[in-house]
């Protein structure tokens, strides 16, 4: 774990300071120098967040730990795109739709090529469980299908929404997936998502931390958690100037928040994928996928239909390429159980090409 940042005592430090930040922000005018230390507060929280889900991470054991970061992110990131929602009316209406779509391009191009890449020029081969991943990756395309996807060809309510009753089906399927899977992944077949083969990771034989140290990590991990989303929210009207001053589709203010919000889970992904354990990168990939899908759309769907709130779900043509792309390419990545600098490569070209014609549609 990050000795260094545990002996500077920023482990406690840091996450106090970007709540303080935070706390200060909503009072303070958003000037310059305000912005600049809230990017600042994000940064510091982003790595305490993946500190602190270390430690939890070691206390439980796989796969519970990279559960803990995806599922307390996402609660938080499903918050923030919900009060979005209800401040912004029916000009937000298709802002979880661009925040999901965004989340699961970053994710399964972007965060995994970036895994494959540094693990690769380190290690030359990886290996994980193709049971898990595989599992994994078929969860995530019925639910972007369910969600996503299939809003575009529907006929009963038109411009890419579903009816009231297609909604509570759509938000009832993903919820029910996603609760399946992580059945599976902690109970039935733990074993699928544990690592394949040994680990020189330093913490793999270390002893466990005391139960009052993990609780005390749970409880400032949910603080820097809370930290980065906030933070991410005050950020979020400047990054809205920004887009309409370069002229950018709003489309872009959804890939914004998704890479904002997935800061914490994409640091502790890379990291493990840099230390050999390729597995956790891909339990935390897949598992942020999947709870920003099997979560997002039952609670935007409870806000749509609870507060009468417009709510657009179907993607456009290319987007629909661009999906259907990186789960082709996913699909062939985690055929065989080994990874190589090429598959890093080549998930890194769809994420430049995702993030290219979001500006140049």
């Amino acid at each position: 774990m990050e000795k260094d940042f545990e002996c500077l005592s920023g482990a406690l430090l840091v996450p106090a300071a970007a709540a303080t930040l935070l706390a200060a922000s909503l009072v303070l005018l958003p000037g310059a120098a305000v912005l600049l230390a809230c990017a600042a507060g994000l940064i510091g929280a982003v790595i305490a967040a993946v500190h602190h889900a270390e430690v939890v991470a070691h206390r439980v054991g796989e796969p519970f730990g990279t559960l803990v970061l995806a599922v307390a992110i996402t609660v938080i990131e499903v918050a923030l795109i919900v009060s979005m929602m209800l401040a912004g009316g029916p000009d937000k209406a298709a802002l979880p739709r661009d925040t999901v779509f965004s989340a699961v391009m970053i994710i399964s191009s972007g965060v995994v090529g970036i895994c494959l890449l540094v693990g690769g020029l380190r290690h030359h081969e990886q290996s994980f469980r193709v049971e898990g991943a595989s599992s994994g990756l078929a969860a995530l395309v019925a639910l972007a299908t369910l969600s996503l996807v299939l809003p575009s060809f529907t006929t009963s309510s038109p411009g890419g929404t579903y009816t009231p009753s297609q909604l509570a089906f759509a938000a009832v399927a993903s919820l029910a997936l996603w609760l399946l899977f992580v059945f599976v992944q902690t109970v039935r077949h733990r074993d699928y998502f544990l690592p394949a083969t040994g680990t020189a990771d330093e913490n793999t034989h270390a002893p466990p931390p005391p139960a009052g140290q993990a609780w005390a990590s749970f409880g400032l991990l949910l603080v820097s958690l809370v930290s980065v989303v906030g933070l991410a929210k005050v950020l979020s009207p400047a990054i809205e100037s920004a887009v309409a001053a370069a002229g950018a589709p709003k489309a872009v203010i959804g890939i914004a928040i998704a890479l904002l919000v997935l800061l914490p889970e994409t640091w502790a992904a890379v990291r493990a994928a840099r230390a050999d354990r390729l597995q956790t990168s891909l339990n935390l990939a897949l598992g942020s996928a999947l709870a920003s899908i099997g979560l997002t759309i039952p609670a935007v769907a409870l806000a749509s239909v609870l507060l009468d709130l417009p709510l657009v779900l179907g993607l456009a043509p290319k987007d629909m390429v661009m999906l259907a792309l990186s789960f082709g390419v996913s699909t062939l990545t985690l055929a065989t159980g080994r990874t190589n600098v090429m598959q890093g490569g080549v998930h890194l070209v769809i994420f430049a090409a995702f993030l290219f014609l979001a500006l140049a549609p």
